[in-house]
C-alpha cells in the first residue's frame, strides 16, 4: 500500500495544481471578454477614446493590453493578456469586441 500511495499522490498533486491552472486561465479569458466589451460599449456610446480605454482597463487582467481602433461605422477592442501561471504553460489570453457606433445610426439614406 505504500508503493502505490507514494505514487498516486504526486500524481495527485499534479492533477490538482492543473486543474487550478485551467480555472485560472479560464477566469483570465473571461476577465478580456468583458474588458473587451466594456471597451467597445463604451466606444459605442460616444465617450472619448481615454474612457472607452479606461473602460477596458479596469475589466482586464493586470498587465493586459488594449487596443481601440474606429473602422468606419464600427469600433473594435481589443485586450490580450497572459495566462496565469509558470513560463512553461504561458498562453496569450485574447479577445475582441466590436460595436456599432451610436453617431451612425439612422445617419444613412432609407
Amino acid at each position: 500500500m505504500t508503493a502505490e500511495a507514494a505514487v498516486a499522490v504526486p500524481a495527485l498533486v499534479v492533477f490538482t495544481m492543473a486543474l487550478v491552472w485551467a480555472l485560472m486561465a479560464a477566469s483570465a479569458q473571461i476577465q478580456c471578454v468583458d474588458a473587451a466589451r466594456a471597451g467597445a460599449r463604451a466606444a459605442a456610446r460616444s465617450e472619448p477614446e481615454a474612457a472607452a480605454l479606461a473602460a477596458a482597463r479596469s475589466a482586464a487582467p493586470r498587465d493586459a493590453e488594449v487596443s481601440l481602433l474606429r473602422e468606419g461605422e464600427l469600433w473594435r477592442v481589443r485586450v490580450e493578456a497572459a495566462s496565469p501561471g509558470p513560463g512553461a504553460l504561458a498562453l496569450t489570453l485574447t479577445a475582441e469586441a466590436v460595436a456599432l457606433a451610436e453617431d451612425t445610426v439612422g445617419s444613412g439614406a432609407p
